[in-house]
């Protein structure tokens, strides 16, 4: 997907000539703590919460404080993919993410409200179904001799995503079943030397499922 499919226009931009109150006011109605200054739909930069704390006189134009240059260019283009307002979110820390158009005209903003309902959605957490967590060498990071373990089972993956750690050749895949009840492809996987590091279910539709995976997981250690 990519960032224009989230742009949400619920939390509009400042304009220099608006004041610092102004501002402040704005963030703490939309809970944000950054907001776009937008003049003539001409994106020209993002305004923290701490730009405008700072600020002795609350009746100051936005325009004549000084921005931090740290988010002058904390945007994204319209046709960048939403994986790029994640990891701009993440790195800079920022409440929402302005979207931009070729001629930087300002499109509107992805809120963590919106970035957290894609998420949500692309790895599956609201259906219901199993979580595995294996542990792999990245040599063996093989999803599609994971995959035909898991549907020789008549079991579909929902979502899957790859967590590899620093200073390490081990990677953790985290897979979203269609299905609640997981002990034989536990049991698959570990035939075909895959580690377990964990199994997450639906307590609600089947209660239990934790205590199965841990006899089973005594089983074979027999």
């Amino acid at each position: 997907m990519i960032a224009r499919k989230l742009v949400t226009d619920t939390i509009p931009p400042l304009k220099t000539s608006d004041s610092v109150q102004i501002g402040l006011d704005r963030m703490i109605e939309f809970r944000v703590s950054h907001l776009p200054i937008v003049n003539d739909q001409q994106f020209l930069g993002l305004i923290t919460s701490d730009d405008l704390i700072e600020a002795v006189d609350r009746t100051l134009q936005v325009g004549s404080l000084s921005l931090s240059l740290s988010f002058h260019q904390s945007f994204v283009h319209e046709w960048q993919h939403v994986y790029d307002s994640i990891r701009l979110l993440d790195e800079q820390k920022l409440s929402v993410v302005p979207v931009v158009d070729k001629n930087n005209n300002y499109l509107g903003v992805i809120s963590v409200y919106a970035m957290m309902r894609y998420v949500s959605v692309v790895t599956a957490s609201k259906e219901p179904g199993a979580i595995l967590v294996l542990g792999i060498s990245n040599r063996d990071n093989s999803m599609t001799h994971i995959a035909q373990i898991i549907e020789s089972d008549n079991v579909q993956i929902l979502s899957s995503y790859v967590e590899s750690f620093p200073d390490s050749t081990k990677l953790e895949i985290t897979l979203k079943l269609n299905r609640v009840e997981v002990s034989t492809v536990v049991a698959s996987l570990i035939r075909h030397n895959y580690t377990i590091r964990g199994v997450f279910n639906d307590s609600k539709s089947n209660e239990g499922a934790m205590d199965r995976y841990d006899q089973l997981m005594n089983y074979l250690d027999i």
